[in-house]
C-alpha cells in the first residue's frame, strides 16, 4: 500500500516510465455522504500497487504521472466522474475494456465475465460493497482491489486485436474519447428537480412543497451523519409522508420504527415548513419536454430504427450502441440539427 509521501515518491519513476498503465478506483458511496475516493489501484508491467488517497499526502504528483498515459480501465464512467469531481483529474486517453467488449457484441461484459472468457481466470467476488474507507484493508479486500486492474492489460490486448480484425478499433477510440467528455462534463444542479423523487410526479402541488422540505431535511441529516440519504429515510417514506401531510392524515404510522425523537421532531418541523408555503410558491408540475411528432417524423423514425436494427444485426451488437430510441427521435425530427452529435462511426452506420 502506498500510504506515505515517501512511498509515493519512490513509486513515481516506475509509473512515469511504464509502457502501459491500468487504473481503477474504489469509493465509499454505500457508507458515506458525500462519497470520496478511498483507493486507487494501478497496475503496470512492474506489478500492482494500491494508492491510499485517505493517507493525507498530496495526490497531484501521482495524477500528473498518470496524465501522460493511455489508461486501461473497465466501465470507466463512474471512476472518471469521481476523479474529476474530487481531484480535478481528467485523463487524456483511455481504453475501456467494457466498451471494447460491447463493440465486439459481447453480452456478458462484467470484468469477471470477460476475464473468465478471455483469460480463463475466475475472479473472486464478494468485496464490491465493502467499506473502502476502513483501514487497514483486509487481505480479501486487497486481493479484490488488485484483481480489478491486474488482468486489464492482457484483456485489453485480446479485445484490441479483435477490434482491429473487425475494423472497429477506430470506433473504440472515438467511443472512449466521448466517454471521457460525457463523464467529466460539469452539470449544474437543477434545484427545481433534484428533490423530486420517484413517484413525486403523482403528487399535488401542496404535497410537493412538503416533499421538498423533507428532502432538504434528509440531506442535512445525511451530511451530518456522513451516511447515504437512504440510511436516514427511504425515498418511499418521504413521498408517503408528503402525501399524508398534505391530506391531513396521520403521519405517525409512517415513521420508521427506530426513528429517534430528534429526527421525529426534524420531520415534523420540515412538514410544518412545507405546509406554511403559500399556494403561489408551491412547486409547479414539471412539464414534459417532449413534442408530438408529425406523421412524417414517425415514418422517418421507423425507417431509422429499421436501418439501425439491421446494421446492429449484421454486426451482432446492441442496437442502442448505434443510437438510443431518444436519439432516433431527435434525428427523425431534424437530421441536420442532431446528426452532428453522433460519433462518426454511428453516423456512417445510419447513413449507409
Amino acid at each position: 500500500m502506498v500510504d506515505t509521501e515517501q512511498k509515493l515518491q519512490a513509486y513515481l519513476p516506475t509509473l512515469r516510465s511504464a509502457s502501459w498503465v491500468a487504473v481503477d478506483t474504489e469509493a465509499d458511496s454505500l457508507h458515506a455522504y458525500p462519497e470520496k475516493v478511498c483507493l486507487i489501484q494501478i497496475s503496470t508491467r512492474a506489478g500492482d500497487r494500491l494508492i491510499d488517497p485517505l493517507a493525507g499526502f498530496a495526490l497531484a504528483p501521482l495524477l500528473e504521472a498518470l496524465s501522460g498515459h493511455e489508461l486501461i480501465m473497465h466501465g470507466a464512467d463512474y471512476d472518471l466522474r469521481l476523479l474529476q469531481k474530487h481531484h480535478e483529474f481528467i485523463p487524456s486517453s483511455i481504453f475501456d475494456t467494457m466498451l471494447a467488449s460491447r463493440l465486439l457484441g459481447v453480452r456478458q461484459f462484467s470484468l469477471g465475465g470477460l476475464v473468465e472468457t478471455y483469460l480463463g481466470v475466475k475472479l473472486e467476488k464478494g468485496a464490491q460493497k465493502a467499506n473502502w474507507a476502513l483501514r487497514p484493508l483486509t487481505e480479501r479486500m486487497e486481493r479484490y482491489a488488485r484483481n480489478d486492474t491486474h488482468y486489464l492489460k492482457p484483456l485489453a490486448d485480446k479485445l484490441k486485436a479483435e477490434l482491429d480484425t473487425k475494423g472497429r478499433l477506430a470506433w473504440q477510440q472515438e467511443s472512449c474519447s466521448r466517454l471521457i467528455a460525457d463523464s467529466t462534463r460539469e452539470r449544474p444542479i437543477d434545484l427545481d428537480s433534484v428533490w423530486r423523487l420517484k413517484g413525486s410526479h403523482l403528487l399535488s402541488r401542496p404535497a410537493l412543497a412538503i416533499l421538498r422540505e423533507l428532502w432538504q431535511w434528509r440531506e442535512g441529516e445525511a451530511v451530518a451523519a456522513n451516511r447515504p440519504p437512504f440510511f436516514v429515510m427511504s425515498h418511499d417514506t418521504l413521498v408517503h409522508l408528503a402525501v399524508a401531510s398534505a391530506s391531513a392524515k396521520p403521519i405517525e404510522p409512517l415513521f420508521p420504527k427506530h426513528l429517534s425523537e430528534r429526527r421525529r421532531n426534524g420531520v415534523t418541523k420540515a412538514i410544518a415548513r412545507g405546509l406554511a408555503v403559500s399556494p403561489e410558491h408551491h412547486p409547479s408540475f414539471l412539464r414534459s419536454a417532449g413534442r408530438r411528432p408529425s406523421d412524417t417524423e414517425r415514418r422517418r423514425f421507423v425507417d431509422l430504427q429499421k436501418r439501425r436494427d439491421a446494421r446492429a444485426a449484421e454486426l451482432d451488437i446492441d442496437p442502442t450502441l448505434i443510437a438510443s430510441r431518444a436519439t432516433l427521435s431527435d434525428l427523425a425530427h431534424s437530421w441536420d440539427k442532431f446528426s452532428p452529435e453522433l460519433m462518426n462511426w454511428q453516423r456512417q452506420l445510419l447513413e449507409s
